[in-house]
């Protein structure tokens, strides 16, 4: 499960490096946690901001993640296959049990990011959610989950191309291949802060 993850790479560098055709809007940076408002890349290369975490009718918590292997199973998930996009990101967290604490865990490639995790988007409320998949071994003592880390321009390419049926787009989210940084917070907190920073049920109002 990934719950909250940061992005604090400047605007001009989510332009560059993702090749966008329109830059985000002005976001404030630092963690991003579930109902916050964030950018996403679409398959045009422009930047929205949307919110994380998809509304549905039998839940009264968002759905922040989907899992990759029953995304076409899933008849929540199944009308999103054709809005793709990417969620760019720094680094995200999981939080380690050790006895009673939890201990917020940061993971992250260790060269200078943004990178893109693999996300689904619902058009019409402005609402994506992460995809994730089965651990990398560095991440596997921390969390039996990863969200999907795409390896580079050509899965990302991949993942935004409309033009291929999902099964083959698909073919990217598998758990990342590359170096991973997995640091714990020193001292460690004695519990997970407040997960949702916004109250429910979402309302169409409140969406930007």
């Amino acid at each position: 499960m990934c719950a909250r993850y940061d992005l604090n790479s400047p605007a001009i560098r989510l332009v560059e490096r993702f090749g966008l055709t329109i830059p985000p809007e002005v976001f404030r940076g630092g963690e991003v946690r579930p109902t916050d408002a964030a950018p996403i890349i679409a398959p045009d290369r422009k930047a929205r901001m949307f919110r994380w975490g998809l509304t549905v009718d039998w839940d009264r918590k968002p759905l922040i993640n989907a899992r990759a292997e029953s995304l076409e199973e899933r008849a929540t998930f199944r009308p999103l296959l054709p809005f793709r996009c990417l969620i760019p990101v720094d680094g995200w967290y999981e939080w380690r049990k050790e006895g009673a604490t939890r201990i917020k865990t940061r993971i992250a490639p260790p060269e200078d990011g943004p990178f893109a995790l693999a996300g689904l988007v619902d058009p019409d409320r402005e609402v994506f959610t992460v995809i994730t998949c089965a651990p990398a071994p560095s991440v596997a003592p921390v969390h039996s989950r990863m969200p999907v880390l795409l390896a580079g321009q050509e899965a990302e390419a991949r993942w935004l191309d409309l033009g291929l049926a999902f099964s083959a787009a698909a073919t990217v989210l598998v758990p990342y291949a590359g170096a991973l940084e997995v640091v714990e917070e020193s001292p460690p907190s004695p519990r997970q802060a407040r997960l949702f920073r916004h109250p429910f049920p979402i309302r169409r109002e409140d969406l930007p």
